[in-house]
């Protein structure tokens, strides 16, 4: 026993020569633990923080860096383009109403039966209510007209008389009246077509005709006769003007 004991001692202090024996490592420095501390910090695995990107919804009701609402600050905006744009938007208005005024215009020439060039014309079987066909109409129309005055059909008299005028200004001299033509129309459309005599006539028989029919003024006899009497010479042939048109157009 003292021999085994005396053998461990042995061992012991040949290790204790052996660890003296050998030179003691450097203990590290300030530095290199400050660089160490730092390393440990960067390290994201490591840090007590961590910075983490999310997505939510951005209310309606939420400030701006300004301190106004969102939808007040939006709507701010969109007067601030409309102020920029106010150019822009007032030329647009100009174009588009240029456009409408163009398509009215000729709308309206067509509805009011302006004829365009070439274009033949085709009498209308009715101005208004009125049949104008020559073949509805009496051969001679003024003693037709007089002998409904006599009986004292006097609308029907003087109906007749305005008939037979829209008749023979459509078909014998070709004035290009239509179906919606007013008695002003009609006597616009005639003023270069007719002779001076059949220009008053035209004009006096609408002053008979209006006022009789849309402001039940009557008439004197004498004057229904008169009109009755000049008719087919103021009217039934055509004038040196339209012998002269049909003469050039040919």
């Amino acid at each position: 026993m003292a021999a085994v004991l005396t053998a461990v001692l042995s061992v012991g202090a040949a290790a204790v020569q052996q660890e003296s024996a050998q030179p003691k490592a450097a203990s590290p420095g300030r530095s290199e633990i400050a660089r160490a501390i730092a390393a440990v910090k960067a390290d994201p695995n490591l840090a007590t923080e961590r910075t983490i990107k999310t997505l939510r919804w951005q209310g309606s009701t939420e400030s701006t860096p300004s301190g106004l609402p969102t939808w007040l600050t939006w709507t701010a905006g969109l007067f601030r383009w409309l102020e920029q744009s106010a150019r822009l938007l007032v030329w647009g208005a100009v174009v588009a109403l240029a456009g409408w005024l163009i398509v009215y215009i000729v709308g309206t020439m067509g509805r009011h039966g302006v004829l365009r060039m070439n274009e033949p014309f085709v009498a209308p079987s009715h101005v208004r209510d009125l049949d104008i066909r020559p073949e509805s109409l009496p051969k001679d129309i003024g003693i037709a007209a007089r002998g409904l005055w006599d009986r004292g059909e006097h609308r029907a008299a003087l109906a007749l008389l305005y008939r037979g005028m829209l008749s023979r200004l459509a078909h014998v001299h070709g004035i290009p009246i239509r179906d919606s033509s007013t008695e002003g129309d009609c006597l616009a459309l005639a003023a270069s077509r007719l002779t001076q005599r059949g220009r008053e006539y035209a004009s006096r028989l609408v002053r008979v005709w209006q006022p009789f029919v849309y402001g039940g003024q009557d008439t004197q006899a004498a004057t229904v006769y008169i009109l009755c009497d000049e008719f087919a010479s103021a009217l039934d042939s055509a004038s040196p003007l339209d012998s002269l048109r049909s003469g050039g157009g040919a």
